[in-house]
């Protein structure tokens, strides 16, 4: 039997998938009723699952009427994704982020094997020397790894 956190995390997806609209809302607690759980579990699949690095924009309103409106971002054109991507590298990028953005990139076609290893090693490179050689600052070295990777991205988009 699957988590419950898959099963909700698949009727989100679905809802989405139905209709036209790229936007969707819910109520929290009616939601939570549905499958037998806490609104709070509801949260969590929304904060684990349908974030910036996998499509989705979530705005949420705590509260007796709370709701939550799920955007899938859908784009098009290469600049159009390119501004999306660098959108969602932000100004500062730890190394976990940055692995879990490229292995959502490769898992949606936006980018090859060989080009999420290229762009892995480049940026654990980067990491290495900035910390090893250069004494860089951690805040310092997020920012410079948010910079290669928007290059790196920026450079395979337009490619």
């Amino acid at each position: 039997m699957s988590s419950l956190t898959k099963l909700i995390e698949a009727y989100i997806e679905d809802l989405l998938e139905e209709q036209e609209d790229p936007d969707l809302s819910l109520r929290r607690k009616e939601l939570a009723a549905r499958f037998g759980c806490v609104p709070s579990q509801i949260n969590y699949v929304l904060s684990s699952r349908f974030t910036p690095e996998r499509g989705y924009i979530v705005e949420s309103q705590r509260g007796g009427h709370g709701f939550i409106r799920i955007m899938k971002v859908r784009v098009k054109s290469a600049e159009d994704r390119l501004e999306n991507l660098e959108n969602l590298v932000g100004e500062s990028l730890s190394e976990r982020e940055a692995r879990r953005l490229l292995a959502y990139l490769h898992e949606k076609g936006e980018i090859s094997s060989r080009e999420r290893l290229l762009m892995d090693v480049a940026l654990r490179h980067q990491e290495e020397i900035a910390r090893q050689e250069f004494d860089v600052s951690p805040y310092r070295r997020e920012v410079l790894q948010a910079d290669l990777l928007k290059r790196l991205l920026r450079s395979v988009i337009l490619a």
